[in-house]
């Protein structure tokens, strides 16, 4: 016989909140169980499924991209090249996201130079001045 979880077992093992695995039933992620004994038995697999979305998660996946690898897992005829296209868009916004970050340092850099003086008062501040003028600083 596999080993059960409870739900606290579950979430110590999987290394989650009771409430995040309540969360994932929920959002269809994770079954919930029916109860044996008055308790639900959670499957080993379970803590699989919920490491797996963990890290998509840390790699910028959302919950339903998640869910969407997920489902993919378990499709008999599913490909992996299914699974690269969801990545390489996943990578796309991850690069664009880059792009935009860099460009907000490079503004706050001009900005943050554009202030020599710190003894100035702030009425004459070059960085409020930025935020208040619709100018590019």
């Amino acid at each position: 016989m596999k080993e059960e979880y409870t739900i606290g077992k579950l979430a110590k093992e999987s290394g989650v909140t009771v409430e995040t695995i309540r969360f994932y039933e929920q959002k269809g992620l994770i079954k919930q169980p029916s109860p044996k004994s008055g308790y639900r038995k959670y499957p080993f697999d379970d803590i699989i499924k919920i490491k797996f979305i963990k890290r998509t998660q840390e790699l910028g996946f959302t919950l339903n991209e998640a869910k969407e690898l997920l489902e993919l897992r378990v499709k008999n005829n599913a490909k992996c090249g299914q699974v690269k296209a969801k990545a390489e868009q996943k990578l796309d916004e991850v690069e664009k996201k880059i792009k935009d970050l860099n460009k907000m340092k490079r503004s706050l850099r001009k900005m943050v130079d554009s202030c020599s003086n710190n003894e100035k008062s702030v009425s004459e501040c070059p960085i409020l001045e930025c935020f208040e003028k619709d100018k590019k600083c």
